[in-house]
C-alpha cells in the first residue's frame, strides 16, 4: 500500500500538536473567563444562574467583550486547525512550519490580551492580521501543492 500524502515530518507534527493544544486550552479558558466576568459583574444569561444581587442581562459591555474575543477565536482558530493540519502534508520546511505554528499561537494569545485586558485596537488588529495572513499563506501553499 502506498502513502497518499507521503510522510509528515515528526518535528512538524510535534509542533502542530503542541501549539494546537496551547490554542485549544486558550479557547477553553475563554469560557472560564466569560464565566468569571459574569460572576464578578453579577450578570447572568440564564435565570436559574442568578445569584443574590445579580440579574439576567445580555448586554453587559465587559462580558460581551470577552464573548466577542471568544467568537473571534472560533472564527480564526478553528479554520487554522484544519488548514495547519493539511499544511503538514505539503512537506514544508521544518523551520518554516514550526515557526508558523508558533507565530499563530503567539499572535492569537496576544490578540486576546489586547482585546480583553489592554483594549488596544492597533495591537489587537495587528495580532489578528498576522494570524490571518499566516493561515492564508498555509492555505495557498496547500492549494499550490495539491493543484
Amino acid at each position: 500500500m502506498s502513502l497518499v500524502f507521503g510522510q509528515v515530518e515528526p518535528a512538524v507534527f510535534q509542533a502542530y500538536a503542541f501549539w494546537g493544544a496551547v490554542l485549544g486550552l486558550k479557547m477553553l479558558l475563554m469560557s472560564v473567563l466569560t464565566g468569571m466576568q459574569r460572576g464578578s459583574k453579577k450578570v447572568f444569561s440564564n435565570p436559574e444562574d442568578v445569584k443574590p444581587g445579580g440579574k439576567v442581562a445580555y448586554n453587559d459591555p465587559d462580558v460581551e467583550r470577552v464573548r466577542r474575543a471568544h467568537r473571534n477565536d472560533m472564527e480564526n482558530i478553528l479554520p487554522y486547525f484544519i488548514i495547519a493540519f493539511l499544511y503538514m502534508f505539503t512537506s514544508p520546511s521544518v523551520f518554516v512550519a514550526v515557526n508558523l505554528f508558533r507565530l499563530v499561537a503567539t499572535v492569537r494569545i496576544s490578540h486576546t490580551v489586547f482585546y480583553v485586558f489592554a483594549k488596544q485596537h492597533s495591537v489587537r488588529g495587528l495580532s489578528w492580521a498576522v494570524g490571518f495572513v499566516t493561515t492564508v499563506f498555509m492555505a495557498v501553499q496547500i492549494l499550490l501543492h495539491f493543484l
